[in-house]
């Protein structure tokens, strides 16, 4: 699917999805969070979506479950769960060394945030997209993009840190 079409399909969704994920969460804030997930997940099956029969059902779903897993996160402490796979008991001497290497170390870190962050960050600074158009893919507003990009980069760089003691700060 083209980026127009998937825009002209998906985009006069986004307010019943803010809805549906507002009444799950009761924060604006959160709900644009789970609204731009869902918009970033449709993107990464663009090609699939057309043998889904009902688009505005497959969405409030998405959404649905999203608002679900959400809430469940909250019970959990991400960076305690993150910090205890990269302190894993079972490491061979391979794991060892891989450990000590910092690209190893911050794609773990990537892996351990939460799936908004996850995909914004790997859209921009792997991928190549421009805060414009990973707006435009997920329906959001720019603001909103450089918002959790700077959270997921601010989270990656503080766990590094305490991961390495300081050793690479300037």
């Amino acid at each position: 699917m083209e980026l127009e079409t998937f825009k002209k399909k998906l985009l006069p969704l986004r307010k019943k999805m803010i809805n549906v994920a507002y009444q799950f969460m009761q924060d604006k804030e959160d709900a644009e969070d789970i609204v731009q997930e869902t918009f970033l997940k449709l993107w990464t099956i663009r090609n699939d979506l057309e043998q889904y029969n009902s688009l505005e059902a497959l969405t409030i779903q998405m959404v649905k479950n999203k608002s679900i897993d959400r809430l469940r996160a909250r019970r959990t402490e991400r960076i305690g769960e993150t910090e205890s796979l990269l302190e894993s008991k079972e490491l061979t001497p391979e794991k060892i060394l891989e450990e000590h290497d910092a690209v190893g170390q911050i794609r773990r870190i990537v892996d351990g945030l939460p799936e908004l962050q996850q995909l914004i960050i790997r859209m921009k600074d792997i991928e190549g997209y421009e805060i414009a158009e990973i707006a435009e893919i997920t329906g959001t507003q720019i603001e909103a993009v450089r918002v959790n990009l700077s959270r997921a980069r601010k989270r990656v760089r503080d766990l590094f840190m305490k991961l390495n003691n300081g050793r690479y700060e300037n």
